[in-house]
């Protein structure tokens, strides 16, 4: 029997110290592209990325263009859920109805935004 030493690249806490930046500096990333718009916040929750599966569902809301604390919380009361809630815990159907109910909020916005770009331009027309 030979017994081989497993040569370690670090110390434990430095290795978890390594991870957990990895983990904030790609949540960062993802809630940028969020915040701009590449990224649909309906689409992380429907299929999360490995960064998102220990972010809550309020971190995610939250950095959407436009979406606050106050708007999150009023959103999550009627799905019902909690905020603190997990990306990664959340069941299939919980996750579809999140999705959904982002899917209505989102289409209520943007043609709520369409109406008012049109509004000016008819202004002037009575």
């Amino acid at each position: 029997m030979s017994a081989q030493a497993r040569i370690s690249p670090g110390p434990q806490h430095m290795q978890a110290l390594q991870r957990a930046n990895a983990v904030r500096l790609a949540r960062a990333e993802l809630k940028r592209r969020v915040a701009v718009g590449d990224v649909d916040a309906a689409e992380v929750i429907l299929e999360p990325p490995w960064e998102a599966e220990s972010m809550t569902v309020s971190d995610l809301l939250t950095s959407q263009r436009r979406w606050g604390n106050t708007r999150c919380r009023k959103f999550l009361q009627c799905v019902p859920m909690p905020e603190n809630k997990r990306i990664g815990t959340m069941t299939d159907r919980q996750r579809r109805a999140v999705a959904e109910m982002l899917g209505n909020c989102i289409a209520r916005r943007d043609a709520a935004e369409h109406a008012q770009e049109l509004t000016p331009a008819f202004a002037g027309v009575a």
